[in-house]
This record gives structure tokens, C-alpha cells and sequence, in this order.
């Protein structure tokens, strides 16, 4: 009984402990870190957040861009930081794709982050060079099956965000397609644009004005329902893949040890930024959408999309290198 009593003593010493932290904070500015070059959709997600939070905390929140080793980098030195609230991750897929791909990383998403909030669901979109004759992706399908190991996708590097949309559409479909990384997602759209490829899943923020300058064919979107950027370009599911979906989804997390008071404050800020008019519109133009999650709802996230990438993963003998 008296080990109970501890117990419960111990624990409402800590809540106290975070409440007051939180009640004081912050004190000094934010780093946000994007473990991503600047300009793609997860840069562009923080660099509209931040200055949001930035309003309503009351000090900077400061984005710095930690690119490198499939956003691992970054990853750990959020992982490493001090749980005091000042150094926040944002981050896509990798968050729970990485533990398969890459299993001698130091650190555990599910262990080593605290979710903040998932902030917005976007799509990706299958585009097509267009020298490629195809306009469907029934028709896509069909040509590489005809075709085997011969269709070439981009992607900027293995766990990005086109490299997993696409072994997911492989794992579903059963088609041959070979994976060429480069180094970012600048020189990936290159090759694509160039003919060098002939497909890529790629989104909205990373393409601009491709489609209109027609260089490149949207063949079909990767959510589950169409998106007001592109009514007329149809899902991957109902264009001959039923129950295909990927889901390009922004969160911000924190260090695991982060204080519950804190996490709870961080939410309500992020929560804020992300449901700001100008925020959502320009989301919206970007073919995403604001969600604004809870910390308890982007955790269930995390669980289900690490479950369903580590089966992918293993399933279709996925590698990093």
C-alpha cells in the first residue's frame, strides 16, 4: 500500500512539475526541425505553421532544415534533444516507414517521439512523362506488365514519400517497375520532366505548374477521394486499384520525454496555426487538407501506418540502399 501511496505521490509531483514548466514556457525561441531540404511539401507545411505558432506562443519558431539519410538526421536529433519543448520535429511517412527500412537506426519513432498533432493529409499524384502513351492508369498497368523492369519511377531517395507511394501501387497492382533515387527532390522532378524516367508519385507543391505547362500527364490522385486542386483527375482506387490509398500526412512531434502539460500546449498552438484561414486556403490550392489531430488520434496513426509499412516493407523485400 504504501509503495501505491509513492507512487501516486511521484506522479502528481511530475504533473505538477509539467504544469508549472508549461506555465512558464517558452522562454526562449523554437526550433522546428524538417529533416528535408527546403521547398518540398513538408518544408512548405512547417514554413506555414511556424509563423502561426510563432503569433500565439510568443516567440520565434525558428525552421531549420536537417536533409540527409532519408530524414534519419533529422529524426535523431529530435530523438536526442532535450524534452523541454524547444526542439519540435515535423515530419511525413518516414516517421513510420524508417524503423523497416532502415533497421539498425538508433532511435524508435513509437519510442522516442511524442505526438504533437497531425496537421494535414494531403495526396500525392501519379504523373506520367508525356512521351509515355498513357492516359489511364488501367493503361499504365497494362504497359508495364507488358513491359517488365522496364517503366522507370523517381523518387528522392528510398523512404520518401514518392519512393513508398509507388512500392505501395507495385505491391497492389504486382508490376515490375525499377526505382531510381536521387539525391533530393529537385533533381528527381528533373529526370521526370527530362524523359529520363517515366513516372513518379509526386504532390502538388513539389510539381508547381507542370501539369498546366504540360510537361507532365496527371494520371491519377493517391487519396481516397478526388481533390479540389485536380476535380477531374480520378483516384487510383477507382481507376482499377480498389482500396489503394496513400496519405501524404504532416505531423509535429516532440521529443518522448516531453511533458504531457507541454504536448498538451503545443497542440492547442499547432492546432491554431494550422486551422488559420490562410493557412487551409493555401493548403487546399496545394490538394491537401487540415486536420489538426489530437496528440492521442496522430498516435493511432502512427500505429497503424508503421504496421502497415512494415508488413509492405517485408512483403516486397524493400531496401535502402
Amino acid at each position: 500500500m504504501q509503495d501505491i501511496f509513492r507512487l501516486g505521490a511521484c506522479l502528481l509531483v511530475a504533473g505538477a512539475a509539467g504544469s508549472a514548466i508549461a506555465q512558464q514556457y517558452p522562454v526562449k525561441p523554437i526550433r522546428m526541425i524538417v529533416p528535408f531540404p527546403p521547398g518540398g511539401s513538408v518544408d512548405t507545411v512547417a514554413r506555414l505553421i511556424a509563423p502561426k505558432m510563432s503569433e500565439t506562443l510568443g516567440q520565434s519558431v525558428i525552421i531549420d532544415n536537417r536533409a540527409g539519410a532519408s530524414s534519419n538526421i533529422g529524426m535523431e536529433a529530435v530523438a536526442r534533444a532535450a524534452p523541454d519543448g524547444y526542439t519540435l520535429l515535423v515530419n511525413t511517412v518516414p516517421v513510420v516507414a524508417n524503423p523497416s527500412l532502415f533497421p539498425n537506426i538508433s532511435f524508435k519513432p513509437e519510442r522516442d517521439f511524442a505526438p504533437v498533432s497531425l496537421t494535414v493529409n494531403g495526396a500525392s499524384v501519379v504523373f506520367v512523362h508525356p512521351s509515355v502513351p498513357v492516359r489511364t492508369i488501367r493503361e499504365l498497368i497494362a504497359l508495364a506488365k507488358a513491359h517488365p523492369g522496364e517503366l522507370k519511377y523517381t523518387s528522392s531517395g528510398a523512404g520518401t514519400l514518392p519512393h513508398l507511394a509507388t512500392e505501395l501501387f507495385r505491391y497492389m497492382t504486382k508490376t515490375d517497375l525499377v526505382h531510381v533515387a536521387y539525391k533530393g527532390g529537385g533533381p528527381a522532378l528533373i529526370a521526370l520532366i527530362s524523359g529520363e524516367c517515366e513516372l513518379s508519385m509526386q504532390t502538388l507543391v513539389a510539381t508547381g505548374g507542370q501539369i498546366s505547362a504540360g510537361r507532365l500527364r496527371a494520371l491519377a490522385v493517391t487519396s481516397r477521394q478526388r481533390i479540389s486542386a485536380l476535380p477531374d483527375v480520378p483516384t487510383v482506387a477507382e481507376s482499377g486499384v480498389p482500396g489503394y490509398e496513400f496519405k501524404t500526412w504532416v505531423g509535429v512531434l516532440a521529443p518522448a520525454a516531453t511533458p504531457p502539460a507541454l504536448i498538451k500546449l503545443l497542440n492547442e498552438h499547432a492546432v491554431k496555426a494550422a486551422r488559420a484561414p490562410e493557412v487551409a486556403e493555401r493548403v487546399t490550392r496545394e490538394g491537401a487538407e487540415v486536420v489538426a489531430s489530437t496528440p492521442e488520434a496522430f498516435r493511432a496513426t502512427i500505429a497503424a501506418d508503421t504496421a502497415l509499412w512494415s508488413k509492405v516493407i517485408r512483403e516486397m523485400n524493400i531496401r535502402a540502399d
